[in-house]
Parts: structure tokens; sequence; C-alpha cells
């Protein structure tokens, strides 16, 4: 039998025990010694490539004081058939001179330099115990500081086998091993780099332990899925891949199987967490809420375990996630319930998440509460969320910097820039919008194209934004080349496969680039253009499913509808806008959307009030006038000036037309005070272009006054 073992050795494992008899006698003369068989293994090549897609690569060295290879056969025999394990075997002998407290970090020193030449994720290494009896074995983890075997375990042979509390030990070592590879997903050292390479083998290799059976018990098996959960989630969200994101609900759905409540409350809690987590980026991409919905389940669930009380930290954090989540959902919604509830989330998160306690989760949970406060903003028509959103994005960079966390960094930089945008729609000058522009680039320094390619269209797509906001304040046409630019560059990777809420979204902006520079060109290409922007997006945003993004576009195609009908002779286009922006109104109410709702308006009496030029009758005349003051009712000078000038001006140019169709002067002067008005706010803010409108328009109508009303000698 010792030559049968030397020769098993020798060969790697190949041969097997059934040819033992007959191989025994043909290679006798053959056979090197074990020493010239460890000779030959130590001169095989090092720096090995990466172990294949589904498994780890464990080495195992020759035990010390195995003289003829027998107890390394043994460990050797017992990793076959392990699902999810490539092992290799080292003739090395780990070993250390000197006493004996100085032998195990000797012994890991040099088992380290062997996980690095063979390129391993574990190595195995041990002596041989009271003659062969019994054996003391290490497994030492790449790149960990101390064993994950406890090295003075003594397993006692039986009859050449190994003991069952091995086989338990062993599975101990695989899980280690996992979770090892899977630690990146959740370390915060790791945050503002590209995970995907390293944790898609990490994928696949987990999958593959847990479908081998080679982890056998509940609790191993539920930690297995929850690493797997998290590493699928972070390559899904790293790679815009919704299948990775779908596949950690899976698994963290399979390891709350296991890890039940009542077994292991804080564990529950934990993975109920981390598959809110993943259902809430689901729920993002997704078109619908039901996702949404099911994250605030699994974090309240959470919570009823995680309890302030009890875990201070992981309750503020589950806060913070549930109003993430609610936050997403007020996004999809008319009304700001949810919205409310994620600021109160998010305040609540910071009574113990703060920034002496843990400066970079109090940044985090500023930023996200920026974020609600800015979606409230947006629906109300003041700037006073606005305004705190802007100081909640500043406090959180404080802490949040380019060299400490550089996405997390970007992140707010393109959250402020969002702020700040708004607050430059709604005031005179370029100042905030200029800031805006700021920020997105800065942003787009750390969030790449290569790094983070959502995240990267995502600000391309707010950059745009600002850009066009920018060229729509002045004459020239360069700001608005660059929206589109923008908005091109964000649907390379915002694609209606992958995220199609998003891609709607950026289709509708672009149509809003499209359509300002179709109104100054002179052809009908750009407007067109915008048309089938438009067009498109509202396959996405339905009215069923985002009723108020479905009412913005529909505004919007309003606009570039009434805009190709003044360059053509008939009403068709007229007639089409009327209609589209009669639809926005349904879902664009005064009560929901205040500003928005008056923004319609204006548009709206725009249409009926060319529409009207081109009959002979009053009627659309009439109804234009309605709705424009409709829109000044909410359009002040106080609230937005430029907006509240821009309609006075259109209520202006209607009244000047019906007064011309009628014979006295009551409309003519009405026209007068309203052109009038729009002037005084666009000569205050040095709006050149549209201060020429207007006085061309006033000059216009005190000249059809003189008309009827000469100077008498």
């Amino acid at each position: 039998m010792e030559l049968l073992e030397e020769l098993t050795l020798w060969l790697g494992g190949i041969l097997v025990a059934v040819a033992a008899v007959w191989l025994t006698g043909f290679f006798n003369q053959f056979l090197p010694s074990p020493q010239r068989a460890r000779l030959a293994l130590q001169n095989m090549p090092r720096g090995r490539p990466a172990a294949p897609g589904d498994r780890f690569r464990f080495v195992l060295c020759w035990l010390k004081d195995d003289d003829k290879g027998r107890d390394t056969a043994i460990i050797a025999q017992a990793f076959t058939g392990v699902a999810g394990i490539e092992l290799e075997r080292s003739a090395r002998i780990v070993s250390a001179s000197g006493a004996a407290d100085d032998w195990e970090p000797a012994m890991q020193k040099q088992a380290s330099k062997i996980l690095t030449d063979w390129n391993a994720d574990l190595a195995v290494v041990g002596l041989v115990k009271k003659q062969g009896e019994a054996l003391s074995l290490w497994f030492v983890p790449r790149g960990g500081e101390g064993t994950l075997g406890r090295g003075d375990t003594v397993y006692r042979l039986e009859d050449v086998r190994l003991p069952t509390d091995f086989h338990v030990d062993l599975q101990d070592q695989l899980l280690a091993v996992a979770l090892s590879a899977a630690a990146p997903a959740n370390d915060d050292e790791a945050r503002g780099r590209v995970l995907t390479q390293i944790l898609m083998p990490v994928i696949t290799r987990i999958d593959a332990l847990l479908h081998g059976g080679s982890i056998t018990t509940p609790p191993r098996r539920a930690a297995l899925n929850t690493a797997l959960g998290s590493a699928a989630t972070t390559v899904g969200k790293q790679t815009g891949d919704n299948g990775h994101l779908r596949r950690a609900v899976d698994a963290y759905t399979a390891a709350l199987e296991e890890d039940t409540s009542e077994r292991v409350p804080l564990d529950w809690a934990m993975t109920q967490s981390s598959l809110g987590n993943a259902l809430a980026i689901l729920g993002e991409r997704e078109s619908g809420t039901e996702r949404l919905e099911q994250a605030v389940d699994a974090f309240n669930a959470a919570l009823q375990e995680n309890t302030r009380e009890r875990v201070p930290l992981a309750w503020a954090t589950t806060q913070i996630n549930l109003g993430n989540a609610l936050a997403i959902l007020g996004e999809r919604e008319s009304g700001t319930e949810h919205l409310e509830q994620a600021v109160d989330a998010y305040n609540a998160a910071l009574q113990e998440c703060t920034r002496e306690r843990v400066p970079l989760a109090w940044a985090g949970t500023q930023n996200n509460l920026g974020n609600a406060l800015w979606i409230l903003g947006r629906r109300e028509s003041g700037t006073e969320r606005l305004e705190q959103a802007v100081d909640a994005y500043n406090v959180a960079l404080q802490e949040r910097t380019r060299e400490r966390v550089p996405l997390d960094w970007a992140t707010t930089q393109n959250n402020l820039g969002n702020a700040l945008a708004i607050l430059g729609e709604r005031e005179s000058g370029t100042e905030r919008l200029e800031q805006a522009v700021d920020a997105y680039n800065a942003a787009l320094q750390e969030s790449t194209r290569e790094r983070v390619p959502l995240v990267w269209a995502g600000t391309q797509n707010n950059l745009g934004n600002a850009l066009q906001t920018l060229g729509e304040r002045e004459s020239e046409n360069g700001r608005l080349e660059q929206a589109v630019d923008a908005y091109n560059a964000a649907l390379q990777e915002r694609t209606r496969e992958r995220v199609p809420l998003q891609w709607a979204m950026t289709q509708n902006n672009l149509g809003n680039a499209l359509a300002t520079l179709g109104k100054r060109e002179s052809g009908t290409e750009r407007l067109e253009q915008a048309v089938d922007a438009y067009t498109a997006a509202l396959k996405e945003y339905t009215r069923e499913r985002v009723p108020l993004d479905w009412a913005t576009t529909q505004n919007n195609l309003g606009n570039v509808l009434r805009d190709l009908g003044q360059r053509e002779s008939g009403t068709g286009h007229f007639e089409q806008a009327v209609d589209a922006l009669t639809a926005a109104l349904q879902e664009r109410t005064r009560e929901r959307v205040p500003l928005n709702w008056a923004a319609t308006q204006n548009n709206l009496g725009s249409a009926l009030s060319t529409l009207g030029e081109r009959e002979s009758g009053t009627e659309h005349l009439e109804q234009a006038v309605d709705a424009f003051n409709a829109a000044l009712q909410e359009r002040t000078r106080e609230r937005v000036p430029l907006n509240w000038a821009m309609t006075q001006n259109n209520l202006g140019n209607a009244l000047a037309t019906l007064g011309e169709r009628e014979s006295g002067t009551e409309r003519l002067k009405q026209a007068v005070d309203a052109y009038t008005a729009a002037l005084e706010v666009f000569e205050d803010v040095e709006a050149e272009h549209f201060g020429k409108i207007a006085r061309r328009g006033l000059e216009t109508a005190q000249s059809r006054l003189a008309e009827r009303n000469p100077v008498r000698e």
C-alpha cells in the first residue's frame, strides 16, 4: 500500500484504487521517491491564472512530518467531489524553526506566499501528529490576517479516514472563503470602485456551492444566500442589469426561509433590509410601483426587530433605506404623502446617524434628505423646500469629499445641480443655472461612463436640462446644441429595454431642446424631430403609469405642434396642439401642481390665440384670454417674474388681435397694459430678446389706439 500512496500523490490523484493491483508492479521500477515527487511539484510553474469561473481554488501543501505522503493524500481525498472547489497540490512543506509560539506566524507568512504563487483562495497546511494517528491543520485565506481554521484542532484518523468533524469544519471554510470573496460588495473601502469584474465570478462560484450540495446546513446556506444577494445587488447596480437584481431578490428570499425572525431576529432584520434595497433599485428602474411597495414592506418588517433601543445605528440605517423607497414612490405619484413620510424617515435617522459618530453615513442621509426636499420643491410653487435641499447637499459635501468617496461626492454634486437648476428656472437671472452646470460637470469627473454607465447617463441628462434652460434665455444656440448632445449621450446608456422610464424622460427632454432650436430656425426639421421624441416618450410615459410625467409630455407635445402650425397655412397642427394641452390639464391640476397647471394654461392660451388669428371669429381668442388670465393666478410677478411677464406678453397678443376685430378701444388698452407690465420685467432682468418682442407688440397696440383716437388740433 505504501507504493500505491506514493503513486497516487505523484499522479495528483488521477489513478483509482481498482487499478492498484496491476499498476503496482508495472510502475514499481519507475516510481520516484516522495522527495523527488515533492521536487517535481515544487518546480511547477507559478503565477497561475485564476480558477475557472465556477470554482474557488484551494491549494493543499505537503503536510509536515508526512514522509510518505499518506496523510496528505487522505486530505486530498476529502476534497474529492466537493462542488465549487478546484484543489491544487503543492509539494511545499510549511514549517518553521524555533519555539512553538513562533510557529503559527511563520506558517502564515509562508502560506501567504504559496497563495500568491498559486493564485489561490485558501491554503491548507499542517503537520502529522501522534505517529500518524492524527493531523493538525490550518486554513489560511488569501489576504487574511489570521487563519480561518484552528491549528490546534486535532483530527484523529479513523481507519485512514477523516472524522466527521473535519467535514463539518470544511463547510465552514467553504462558507468563509465565499463570504470573504463577496465582502467587497459591502466594504466601505471599496466604495467608489467598479466591482463588477471582482464580483461576477464570485456570484458564479457561490451559486455553484449552493446548488452543488457542498453547503448543507440551513444557517450556512442562509449566510451564503445573503452573500450571493449582496454581490448580485452590487453588480446589478453598477451594470444596470436587472437580471442580477432579480437574482438578489431570490437569494435574499431564500435566506429568509432559513434565518427566521424567531431563530435569529437581528440577522432576519438585516436580510429584510437588504431585500428591501434590491427591490427598491428594481422598482426605480421598472415602470410600476409594485417593487417599491414591496421594498417599503421589507423595511417596515426589518424595523420590527431593528429597534432604536436595541440597535440604534441599524435602526437608523433602515430608516434611511425606508426613506429612499418612499421618496421613489413619491416621485411616481401625484400627491406628496410618501415624500413627506420620506422626510420624516430621514430626520428620524439623523437622530442616531450623527456626524460625530458616523460622518459618511450622516452625509449620505443629508444627501437623501435633500433629494426628498428637492422633489417636494418641484411640486410646490415656492422655493423654500428647494433652498432647504441646497443646504442639505452642501452640508453633505462637508464629509462627502472627492478624495474620500469620489462617487458619492459626484452623486451629491449631481443632486445639488438638480436643486440649483430648478431654482434657476424660477428666478430671472442665470446665476443658479450656471452653478448647476458647474455642479454637473464636477460630477462627471468621477461618474464616468466606464465606471457607472447609468449614473453617467443620468448626469448627462441633468446637464442637458440646465443647458437647455440657459439656452432658452440666451439669443445664441450654443447652449441648446450642447443640451442636445448631452441628451443623445445619455440615451446611449438609458435604453428603453434597460430603464424604460428614464429613457422616456430623456426622450422628453431631448424633445424640449429640439423644440426650442426649431422655434429659432426657419425650417421644420427640428420641430418634427421634437414631435418624434415626445411621441416616443409617451410609449412609456402612460397616464396610468406616471400621470404627471404623461401630462408633462402632452404639454410639451402640444407646444411643438403649435410651433409647427405657425409654419404652415392650415389649422390642423393647432387643433392637435389644443387637444394635447387640454389632455395635459386632466392631470396637471391647480391643486396638485399649481405652477405646472399655470404653464399649461399659458401654452393652451398661445395655441388658442394663434388658432383664433387664422379664423374669422373671436371664440378661440376669447378662450385664449381666459387661459392666460387663469395662468396669471399662479404665475405671479413675485413668485416667477419672468414667466409672469411672458404670460402678460401673450395676453397682450390675444387682446390686441381681439381689439383689431372690434370697433372699440377697450381691448387695445388692456393689451397696452399687458405689454407694459411685461416690458418692465424684461428690462429689469435684461431679457433683451423677450423685451424686443414685447416692445414691438406694445408699439403696434399703441399705433392702433392712435388710429382710433386721433389727436385733435
